[in-house]
């Protein structure tokens, strides 16, 4: 009610500083005169032609007929001198009026310009408050709900995350319990992860299983032009939040305002230094804060303040990674709960499929399966709709209207199944699924693989160098069938080359350089960016990128030597991909099976 009046008023001031200027420019360009000379003047009052004579002490205005003319006068005096003997007899005769105690330009006309003003200055401050929230200091943290609505039977797929902060529900439904041994309600905690994976979305959970209000606010919002802005609102956040507690606010990308001190242009007086002076001071300085638990998120760690992540701030860490198999299950069965799927569709296979998943990209699957299923005309969500949604998150739509001539898909072809092979030939750990020389957003054909388990935490050398030849064999199958190479390769290239650089240069898996990382993972500004700082010489720079070249020729020269022998499964695969253009992993498989080691073909017999 109370915005609706501040719109209101907003409006009835536009529309009176509308009319006075109106009437000011409607009052002023009415009469408004023409410039002529003091001469021409003169000569106009001798023809009799000027009807009213309006007399200032610098100027003298008439109107001739029905339009005003104005002249410059040496003084009132001088004008009479020239001018009185025919402005007298024509004021005898009726023929003229004479003002010589009013200007024109009328207090009332200034008045209009005056008042107008003024309404368009407060009209400005007025919007200026509404647009701040009624104070240009005050803190922009919303008020979600004065008892949350979500718990932890909406967070799906966060087993361990739920667990840790739980023992935060129990402090805050029953303090005294942990208070009578001394112990202290943590003062915050920081959420680390991946987007998409259920941050915010646990923080509301916390709340809701409390039943404590839930403040919500950006890192962003704290930050503006103008130093001091952004401390005021975070004192002001806090004294809001104290007079709700217990509560929790959440502060969603806290990098934004938390990042390391020292690392921009400005010194200790950049505005987001000093609002990041403030937080700190806020959560742990000389104000008792018990009560108010501050939840914040980011998914960049590493840049950081110190200060900020000591204990006594943000008390603990909290790992929100990505679900594994069984996660990913629950969280489709929570996003599939008011979606009608077909008896057919098995949630389980469905979370094999999605490795590497957020909960967010599980959400948006499910939202572009219910999509197509829509637009194909069907009453429930069949494992065809997932399927095929799957592939539309992963690759992109379709480009059905994209016509690729013979050479074009028999590039693709070969290139595809150098992919696929190099994948079956190096790595047990996982199988090709599905192959397609169909264009999907800019790729031209694609390799799917699934994993045998998705639980592993750590990659061995050899996984990492496996990576890297299949990220190889497409660019190697176009040299060894058809003696040429396309561009087709360059988004292989360049994962190939980070993974490389990553081996040497972050993981210490360089014979020639040894046990030695080089890549620190600090920022510095550097001019208008932000960037790594490079903490060797340019002398082992050299030596780094040699060391990247020489793995990847390594690995390059190791896959086409694995095509070179399963020249005949290569052929075999990609006349199958110009047959079929999508082939999946069990006619993929065939390939094999149905091919002699020897290069022949075999019979149902096996001879």
């Amino acid at each position: 009610m109370e915005r609706w009046r501040r719109s209101f008023g907003i409006w009835i001031i536009l529309l009176l500083a509308a009319y006075f200027m109106y009437s000011f420019y409607v009052r002023n360009s009415a009469e408004a005169a023409r410039d002529i000379l003091y001469s021409e003047f003169i000569h106009e009052i001798a023809l009799e032609e000027v009807n009213d004579i309006v007399l200032s002490d610098d100027h003298v205005e008439g109107r001739i007929g029905g339009e005003w003319v104005r002249a410059k006068i040496p003084s009132r005096e001088i004008f009479f001198e020239n001018a009185g003997d025919y402005i007298n007899e024509q004021v005898e005769r009726g023929m003229l009026k004479i003002d010589i105690k009013q200007p024109r330009f009328s207090l009332t006309g200034s008045l209009d310009l005056i008042v107008s003003v003024g309404l368009i200055i407060l009209l400005f401050i007025m919007m200026f408050r509404q647009q701040n929230g009624g104070g240009f200091a005050r803190s922009r943290a919303k008020l979600m709900s004065e008892r949350g609505d979500v718990t932890f039977a909406d967070v799906a797929g966060a087993k361990e995350e739920k667990a840790e902060l739980e023992e935060i529900v129990d402090f805050l439904r029953d303090p005294l319990k942990y208070t009578r041994l001394g112990a202290k309600i943590p003062r915050g905690i920081l959420l680390v992860g991946s987007p998409g994976n259920g941050k915010t979305l646990l923080a509301k959970a916390v709340a809701g299983e409390a039943g404590v209000p839930f403040f919500s606010i950006s890192g962003s919002d704290f930050v503006e032009l103008y130093v001091g802005v952004g401390a005021s609102r975070v004192r002001d956040m806090f004294e809001r939040a104290k007079k709700a507690k217990p509560c929790i606010v959440f502060i969603d990308e806290i990098d934004a305002v938390g990042r390391k001190r020292g690392a921009g242009m400005g010194g200790g007086h950049d505005e987001r230094e000093q609002t990041l002076n403030q937080l700190l001071v806020e959560m742990d300085g000389f104000t008792e804060n018990d009560g108010v638990i501050i939840i914040a998120a980011t998914n960049r760690p590493d840049i950081l303040d110190k200060a900020l992540l000591r204990p006594g701030r943000f008390d603990r860490q909290i790992v929100v990674d990505y679900p594994d198999v069984k996660g990913r299950e629950e969280i489709l069965r929570v996003h599939s709960a008011k979606k009608p799927l077909a008896a057919e569709v098995d949630l389980e296979s469905i979370a094999k499929k999605t490795t590497g998943y957020s909960g967010a990209d599980l959400a948006n699957l499910l939202n572009e399966a219910a999509i197509l299923a829509a637009k194909r005309g069907h009453k429930d969500i069949t494992t065809e709709d997932i399927d095929d949604a799957n592939l539309k998150v992963m690759m992109g739509a379709e480009k059905k209207s994209k016509v690729l001539s013979d050479e074009e898909k028999r590039l693709t072809a070969y290139h595809e199944a150098g992919h696929a092979i190099a994948a079956h030939l190096v790595d047990a750990t996982q199988s090709v699924t599905t192959v397609s020389i169909i264009p999907r957003g800019r790729a031209g054909g694609f390799t799917m693989y699934q994993p045998e388990s998705d639980n592993r935490m750590y990659l061995s050398r050899r996984d990492i160098l496996n990576r890297m030849t299949i990220g190889l064999g497409g660019r190697a199958a176009e040299e060894i069938m058809l003696d040429d190479i396309s561009t087709g390769a360059s988004n292989d290239i360049e994962n190939v080359t980070a993974i490389a650089r990553d081996m040497v240069v972050k993981y210490g898996m360089s014979d020639r350089l040894g046990r030695v990382s080089y890549d620190n993972g600090s920022e510095v500004f550097l001019g208008r960016d932000y960037g790594h700082s490079k903490q060797y010489s340019e002398r082992t720079a050299a030596e780094i990128d040699e060391e990247v070249h020489r793995i990847i020729e390594e690995q390059y020269a190791e896959v086409k030597r694995l095509l070179c022998e399963h020249r005949a499964e290569l052929e075999r695969v990609a006349e199958l991909l110009l047959k079929k253009e999508t082939i999946t992993g069990e006619e993929f498989a065939e390939c094999f099976e149905n091919i002699d080691p020897k290069g022949g073909e075999m019979d149902g017999t096996g001879n």
